[in-house]
């Protein structure tokens, strides 16, 4: 911490009570993440708190914005998490860099007692905690006792090497940045009020402690062994083992060259094939699992795996991906550019994905109510492009570009290829992005017609 960071610190009344604490341990810095494809950056409730904070506070909505999309795009750096304050470094789209400071008011150390009184009251909340959760009773008996332990509107308070006097778009995007750490680790948010995780859970487990020894004189009260199991379970346990490493690529499969001949009828070419396309699949599952995601897939009709068998095809030998191409594009009934406009839509987003280039469906109800106010503030009035609607489907008037809406509430960029609707890109949580995305994507050279072998 420079000086000009002690003066500011000590303008706005933060780090109280815990400043004279402040050291290497009660910092942590969180390395740069790549790119959010798609996908909420809050998936948590504490995180979508976090968020509203911003988002309703911020005085500037187009500058809220453009901060979600650089924190999109992976432009936000290293995080450093210390009491009352979290910097990084957010580069703009021509690669210049602004130190981004976001602050917070510390809690006092009265409120800090109070809360840990709270939270070793019920061992739940501790071992809520240590499960990575935000244990809703306590933050709402914190409130009740006069400790806003989320942050409230305005308390967000912006720093930024760039000048501006509010949130800016590098501001917004360490925010959202922040709401993914929130989401995985609780303590962040500890950490921001003043206390390091090791400071927070050596207190909570010397009150568990101290709690569990009854102040009367042994000879009035009766006996009692040892304390609650719940909670000296959740002070006590050791940590989980970390998870193990993603393979750097995936395995492979058993070769079938062998001196036997094949049964007939088996094509130890398309086994091998298939095989390998297991593989993958298996190394892309677990690549999820360790990152904290979930297999979206599911279950996969016929149509749906021979849509991503042929996306696998293209490393492989041109005289296979034509023979094996051409065969499932004739059994999906597709044909071979519809099987490759399915190609492109599995490679931006799976079966999910593909429901979104085959499927028309009417928007009503709430979901169209959702869906107009996104399209009203995804643009500044004078910059809104002009839409016909059909069903889910919004395209640009005077372009080759259209959206397309999915049932999670998401949009899709499409664009028109040799007079067919091809995916354009990843989905994207706002109609400026995907639109954005579509208009970059190509520029019409014809790119939705991507060989698949499946003529």
């Amino acid at each position: 911490m420079n000086r000009e960071d002690d003066l500011h610190d000590t303008a706005t009344g933060r780090h109280e009570g815990t400043a004279s604490r402040y050291d290497a341990a009660t910092e942590r810095t969180f390395a740069a993440q790549p790119p959010a494809r798609g996908g909420s950056f809050a998936r948590t409730w504490w995180g979508r708190a976090w968020l509203a904070a911003l988002e309703d506070g911020a005085l500037d909505n187009a500058q809220v914005r453009a901060g979600r999309r650089l924190a999109r795009a992976g432009a936000v750096g290293a995080v450093s998490v210390r009491p009352g304050r979290v910097t990084a470094v957010v580069r703009d789209r021509d690669g210049t860099g602004q130190r981004a400071d976001v602050l917070l008011t510390e809690l006092s150390e009265g409120q800090w007692d109070r809360l840990l009184d709270l939270a070793v009251e019920r061992s739940g909340d501790v071992a809520a905690l240590l499960d990575g959760e935000m244990p809703p009773r306590l933050v709402e008996d914190a409130a009740t006792a006069g400790i806003d332990l989320l942050p409230g509107l305005g308390e967000l308070e912006a720093s930024c090497g760039c000048g501006a006097w509010d949130h800016c778009g590098h501001t917004a995007a360490l925010c959202y940045q922040v709401a993914r750490l929130l989401d995985e680790d609780p303590f962040v948010l500890l950490l921001l009020r003043g206390r390091s995780p090791r400071a927070v859970l050596d207190d909570l487990q010397a009150r568990g402690t101290a709690a569990a020894v009854p102040p009367e004189p042994a000879a009035a009260r009766p006996r009692r062994d040892g304390v609650d199991a719940a909670q000296a379970y959740a002070a006590a346990r050791p940590p989980l083992p970390a998870p193990p490493e993603l393979p750097g690529q995936p395995g492979l499969p058993p070769s079938l060259d062998a001196e036997t001949p094949p049964a007939a009828g088996v094509d130890p070419t398309a086994v091998e094939f298939l095989a390998a396309r297991t593989t993958d699949e298996a190394h892309r599952m677990l690549a999820e699992a360790l990152g904290g995601g979930t297999h979206a897939c599911g279950e996969l009709t016929a149509d749906q795996d021979a849509v991503r068998l042929a996306a696998g095809l293209a490393d492989t030998p041109r005289a296979f991906r034509t023979a094996v191409g051409g065969r499932l594009a004739t059994g999906s009934g597709r044909g071979r550019e519809g099987l490759a406009s399915a190609v492109l839509a599995w490679r931006c987003g799976g079966a999910t994905a593909l429901s979104v280039l085959e499927e028309e469906w009417a928007v009503e109800g709430e979901a169209w109510a959702r869906a107009r106010r996104a399209l009203e503030s995804a643009w500044e009035k004078d910059e809104r492009p002009v839409l016909r609607a059909r069903g889910n489907r919004w395209t640009v008037v005077g372009t080759s570009c259209q959206l397309r809406l999915g049932r999670d509430g998401r949009w899709w960029p499409y664009r028109k290829e040799r007079g067919r609707w091809s995916p354009a890109g990843a989905v994207a949580r706002d109609p400026a992005t995907a639109l954005a995305t579509a208009l970059s994507f190509g520029d019409g050279d014809g790119s939705g017609g991507e060989d698949t072998g499946a003529g």
